[in-house]
């Protein structure tokens, strides 16, 4: 699985030929206290649990970069996601790492 650092998402969503997807699979409240919502890519959100059944929901043709506070919890779903077909890559480090590295604004918790 790849995975690429915060501060290299802007690169790697600008590589792409389709427009790409940062998918938050964080709980409701996690989004609400710490958010990354780049120019580059459309936000979605949807928790982790709720992949399964929500899969319909993401198109194929888009590339995925998974985030959530560390990093498990993508790392899993991207997983899944590119056993399903997905081209997708897992943010390394989730939104503390993006805090750090590109927007110090972003609260950390």
């Amino acid at each position: 699985m790849q995975q690429i650092y915060p501060s290299q998402v802007a690169e790697w969503a600008s590589a792409q030929t389709e427009r790409p997807v940062l998918l938050d699979v964080r709980e409701g409240w996690e989004v609400q206290t710490a958010c990354a919502r780049p120019a580059e890519l459309d936000f979605v959100h949807m928790p982790m649990q709720t992949i399964p059944a929500r899969l319909s929901e993401l198109d194929r043709s888009r590339p995925i970069a998974c985030l959530c506070h560390h990093g498990g919890r993508s790392m899993q779903v991207a997983h899944f996601l590119a056993q399903q077909g997905y081209e997708v890559v897992n943010v390394a480090g989730g939104i503390h790492a993006w805090s750090a590295q590109v927007d110090p604004s972003i609260p950390v918790y």
